[in-house]
C-alpha cells in the first residue's frame, strides 16, 4: 500500500512537471507591442510653439511650411490577421482596454501593448483611426478609464458641443507668419436627442501587411508603426493648402472643428476606406 502512494505521488510530480514543461515549449499566449512613431516624412516629428523654434519645420509638396505643436490620435478596434486569415480581436467593444489616445508630447502613449495574444504568425495588423460608431458615446459609466484619458485637461479628446470623442487633434501654426493652424476630426451626429443620427463619420479602418510576420510564441514582437503625417496635406486622397477664410478648388481652411471640409483631412489621414486603407500609416519593422 505504502509503494503505491509513492508510485502515485510519483507519477502526480512527473505529469506535472511534463505539463509545465509542454506548456514551457508550446506558450498559448504571449504579448504585442505597437510602438508607434509620428514623422513627417522619415523625421520624427518634435513638438514646439511658434517662437522657440524647436518645432520641426515640415514643408508640403506645394511648399506650404507647417508646424505641430500639439498631436494627439484615437487607435481603437485592434485585430491581428494570421497568416492563414483567421483575425483575431482585441477587446474591440472595451474601449477601457483596447483603446488608447496617441500623444506625442508624452512617450509613453506612443508604445501600447496588447496582453495574451494567442500564439501564432501574423501577417497584417487592423485598426481604426477613431472610434466606431456603436462606441462612439460620451459615457463616463462604461469606459471611465477611456473617459478620463480621452476627457483630461491635457488631452481635450472630446468635443465641447457633441456627444462623440475627437479622432484627431492637431494643432500648430502655418506660413512664415506663424497663422494658426488648429485641425480636429471626430464624427458627427444629427438631429436631436432621442432621435440623433449619424452625421459625418470620421471614423477610418486602417489594414496593414508587415513586412515580416510577427511570429508571438516564446517571443513577444514588437510592430513599429509609422504615422506620416506629410500625409495630412499631401495624402494618396487630397493635396491640400491651407487658406483663410472658406476654402474651395481642393483648398482648405486651418481651422477645423466641425464637419466643413473635415473629410478631406480624415481622408489623408485614415484613408478612405476604398482606394486607400491605410492613410498615414505603414509597418516599418517587426522586432521579436
Amino acid at each position: 500500500m505504502q509503494n503505491l502512494k509513492q508510485y502515485l505521488l510519483l507519477s502526480a510530480f512527473s505529469l506535472g512537471i511534463i505539463s509545465c514543461q509542454n506548456s514551457d515549449d508550446n506558450p498559448v499566449a504571449n504579448n504585442v507591442t505597437l510602438e508607434f512613431n509620428n514623422t513627417f516624412k522619415n523625421t520624427t516629428i518634435v513638438l514646439g510653439d511658434a517662437t522657440s523654434g524647436t518645432a520641426t519645420t515640415n514643408i508640403s509638396a506645394e511648399g506650404q511650411v507647417h508646424h505641430f505643436s500639439e498631436l494627439k490620435y484615437v487607435i481603437s478596434n485592434i485585430r491581428l490577421i494570421k497568416a492563414d486569415g483567421n483575425e483575431v480581436p482585441y477587446k474591440i467593444n472595451d474601449l477601457d482596454q483596447g483603446a488608447t489616445v496617441i500623444d506625442q508630447s508624452k512617450p509613453e502613449t506612443l508604445r501600447y501593448i496588447l496582453s495574451n495574444i494567442p500564439a501564432g504568425e501574423y501577417k497584417r495588423i487592423k485598426f481604426g483611426l477613431g472610434v466606431k460608431r456603436e462606441l462612439n458615446v460620451l459615457d463616463q459609466m462604461r469606459f471611465p478609464k477611456f473617459y478620463a484619458t480621452a476627457g483630461s485637461n491635457d488631452t481635450q479628446m472630446m468635443w465641447e458641443w457633441g456627444a462623440g470623442y475627437r479622432f484627431t487633434k492637431i494643432e500648430g501654426f502655418y506660413g512664415t507668419d506663424h497663422k494658426q493652424m488648429s485641425i480636429h476630426t471626430g464624427s458627427t451626429i444629427k438631429g436631436s436627442e432621442g432621435n440623433f443620427t449619424q452625421g459625418v463619420d470620421a471614423y477610418r479602418d486602417v489594414s496593414l501587411d508587415l513586412p515580416t510576420h510577427a511570429i508571438v510564441d516564446h517571443n513577444a514582437p514588437k510592430i513599429t508603426v509609422k504615422a506620416d503625417f506629410d500625409k495630412l496635406l499631401t495624402g494618396k486622397i487630397n493635396t491640400i493648402v491651407l487658406v483663410t477664410g472658406t476654402g474651395s478648388d481642393g483648398n482648405a481652411t486651418p481651422n477645423i472643428h466641425t464637419a466643413n471640409q473635415m473629410v478631406k483631412f480624415v481622408d489623408n489621414l485614415g484613408g478612405n476606406g476604398s482606394g486607400d486603407i491605410s492613410g498615414m500609416f505603414s509597418v516599418t519593422g517587426v522586432e521579436h
